[in-house]
């Protein structure tokens, strides 16, 4: 199956946010390259929230081209082979924290959002990662820090975008 089909039975099998899940639907079925960032009337990204239940905490990366607190992710790559395996990866790689576990249920939430030319859109697939006990986090290319957040804490350094993210995590946790 290739992560553009998996793309798609993901997206079907999502249950809530039906306007924009069926938004997501209907760019990927005009746009079969609408997986990669080639795709300049938008494309589908994989991110993953990095969670500490146990702690009360989540890593968040700021982020060094748009300079704001994001949760971990980033643009699907030719291997990989599912939405959730690409979390997976960017998780990884941004956060050097090696172990991380897929909350289990799939997407939590999506999140499109506006982008600079030439491409217009992310149709973000959101996740959430469980981090091991005792993670200690790395930071990579991508990132000019990796700081650890309590819950209550998020709201004061992020968007809404990943607050709503935190949320969603949090009442499936």
């Amino acid at each position: 199956m290739s992560l553009y089909d998996d793309a798609v039975l993901v997206l079907k099998g999502y249950e809530g946010q039906e306007e924009l899940r069926q938004a997501y639907l209907d760019h990927l079925a005009a746009h079969p390259d609408g997986m990669w960032k080639a795709c300049h009337a938008g494309h589908v990204t994989a991110s993953a929230l990095v969670i500490d239940p146990e702690r009360g905490r989540v890593l968040l990366t700021l982020h060094r081209k748009l300079r704001m607190w994001l949760q971990m992710g980033g643009h699907c790559e030719p291997g990989d082979p599912t939405l959730a395996a690409a979390a997976l990866r960017e998780a990884t790689e941004e956060s050097g924290i090696s172990g991380l576990t897929l909350l289990p249920g799939g997407p939590v939430r999506l999140d499109r959002h506006p982008i600079p030319a030439p491409c217009h859109w992310h149709f973000d697939v959101q996740y959430a990662v469980l981090a091991p006990p005792g993670a200690v986090q790395q930071i990579s290319d991508e990132s000019l820090d990796l700081r650890w957040y309590a819950y209550d804490e998020v709201a004061g350094v992020a968007d809404e975008s990943v607050v709503r993210l935190l949320e969603a995590t949090r009442a499936r946790l």
